[in-house]
Formats: structure tokens, sequence, C-alpha cells
């Protein structure tokens, strides 16, 4: 792995002219041309799945306390840790070159910004991964004993939420043209508290586990979106130089990331047959491309080796043993190139 290096700097945010704070999340002293700006989740419900994710593709990153850069000592890489719902208008803007963060978040920026979607021709960014963690739901909650009620009997209503983009979206889709508008109001936390305090009749907030909504005396009414973390990029032009050296290094960066979400997808698999078992083992376990088939020193067997996804590996290993396949293995993968 590459290791990384806190940069020796302060956490300090930029100032007006007048020495007031301005409202970035993005620490002094980040901008830097001659390296690839990395935006990470600095804390959240994603944050230790982006660290793990970082660290087994090879661009592992320590945070000191109080410090929200981190440059790579073997890759022109600066990492910068940044609210989750910054990172998106961030690279839209052209400050970070590549990021991740959640759809939730993305969808939020994009459609404040009156885009449609990331897949929008004027749409600043590209999308490269879906990274397959953080999933969850963005859904219309209201309390238990009236969520037998349709999502449209909610219009005009007080609706409470960290995603007033998408909440409005989600209303101006169900309501007829002129009818009543429906009340957004915008809490940046503590969003299922809102109808047991009186400040909403209903709300729309993010449901992993359900625990924290049923708490609260809450039920979900409608989904509004599913969402996961993203690896996104500025879309590249000769301006920001995303065409040439620092092309290849998100070339690089989407290689390895890729590479880590196969070897964590799938387990190597070996087993030893006999020269009659073979052909019914090779077709459990037939690989990505082909297994590999190895001569054993004692006369008429062989050792098989595939690929095999993680989620099916335990059935395929029953399935071996009962084709007569011997010593079955299932070893893990820590990084792959494919």
């Amino acid at each position: 792995n590459f290791s990384c290096q806190a940069a020796a700097m302060t956490t300090g945010y930029p100032k007006e002219a007048d020495g007031s704070p301005t409202r970035s999340s993005m620490p002094s002293g980040v901008l830097d041309h001659n390296l690839v700006l990395f935006a990470i989740p600095k804390k959240g419900r994603i944050h230790e799945d982006v660290m793990k994710l970082l660290k087994g593709s090879g661009i592992d990153a320590k945070r000191p306390d109080r410090l929200d850069v981190a440059v790579c000592k073997d890759l022109p890489i600066k990492l910068v840790f940044l609210p989750a719902s910054d990172i998106p208008t961030y690279v839209m803007d052209g400050n970070i070159d590549i990021g991740i963060s959640g759809s939730d978040m993305l969808e939020e920026t994009l459609t404040a910004a009156g885009l449609a979607s990331h897949s929008d021709q004027s749409c600043p960014l590209q999308v490269l991964k879906h990274l397959g963690f953080g999933k969850c739901k963005l859904c219309l909650q209201a309390p238990k004993d009236l969520c037998d009620r349709s999502p449209e009997e909610w219009i005009g209503k007080r609706i409470v939420t960290s995603f007033p983009a998408l909440t409005k979206r989600f209303f101006d889709g169900l309501q007829e043209k002129g009818g009543e508008k429906t009340s957004i109001k915008v809490v940046s936390g503590s969003v299922e508290a809102a109808c047991g305090l009186g400040l909403a009749d209903a709300v729309v907030d993010l449901v992993e586990t359900g625990t924290t909504m049923k708490a609260a005396g809450l039920d979900v009414v409608a989904d509004v979106l599913e969402t996961e973390a993203l690896l996104f990029q500025q879309k590249p032009t000769e301006a920001n130089g995303l065409s040439g050296k620092k092309g290849e290094i998100l070339k690089l960066i989407e290689s390895r990331v890729q590479g880590y979400m196969t070897a964590t997808s799938y387990v190597m698999l070996v087993c030893n047959c006999h020269d009659d078992k073979l052909a019914k083992v090779c077709d459990i376990m037939p690989g990505k491309r082909s297994p590999t088939v190895t001569e054993l020193k004692e006369a008429g067997w062989h050792s098989v080796q595939s690929l095999v996804p993680i989620k099916s590996s335990n059935k395929i290993m029953d399935e071996l043993v009962e084709a007569g396949a011997e010593d079955v293995l299932a070893f893990s993968l820590s990084n792959t190139r494919m």
C-alpha cells in the first residue's frame, strides 16, 4: 500500500477580505495544480467504508487530529476531507478533481443546480463507479398511525428535510399545476424529531436500518430515492488539465478502486479431484475465463482453481464435495487487476 503523509498545515478556513470566515468547508492552502485533489467524506455513515476502500486500493491516508488534508508520498494525490454534502459542489465547480459521496448528496446538488441528472450533457461531472456500500433510501415518513395515506395526501402539508431540492422535486411530480403548495422547511440534523416537536406533519429523511425512524414513532409512506456511495470526477477539459497527466492519475485511481472492488467480490477456490471427476468439477467452477487445471504428482489426480463470486462460494464448495472433489479451500483476495 502507498502510505500517505499528513500535510503540514492547519485546518484554517478561507477568509473574506474583512477577515470574517466564508461559508466554504474547504481547508485553506489546499489548491495545488500539480496534484490531483481527491475529496473524501470527513465523517458520517460512509466515512469508514471509504477509508477501507482507499486502503485496499493502495491510497492509504491516516489523517491526524485537526488535519483535513493528507498528501500521498508515492502518488501525486492530495486527499481532502470535506463534509459529504459539499463534495459534489466542489467537484462541479472545479475546485476538486475527483470525490466520493452518496448519490443522495449528488442528486440533491444537481437538482438544486437545475440539472436533471449526472448524465445530463451540461453536467460538469461524470460518475465513474457505483461503489456498492452506503446503500439506503430517502423516504417520505410520517407518524405511524398516518402511514396508510397515499403520498398525494401529503401535498400542501408541512414537510421537514435535509434534502429540500429532492423533496421539492418529489412533491412537484405528485401535484397538479396550480395545486396547493407544499411547505418545505430545512434542518441540518435530527430530522426525525420534527413531527414529535410539532414542526412538521411529515419528514423526508434517509432510512438505513429503520431503527431511528421507528424510535421516533414514524414509518415509511413512500420511497423518494435509492442511494449508495459513488466515485465521480470533473469531466476532462483542456482548462482543468484532466485530459493530460492528471487524467492518467484519475484513471489509475479508478483502476485501483475497481481492482479492490473485484477482490472483495470474489474468492479463489482450490480443490483436488480424480480424472473421472474433472469435467464435473470444471463445470461447477468455470471461473471468469476458465479454471486453471494442474496435474498432480499422484497419477490420475488434478488440482483445479478458479475465481467464484463470494456470495455463492459456500454453495459451490458444497457442490464440489458432492461431485467428488477433495481438499476444497477458499482464499480471499487482497487486490486484483482484471
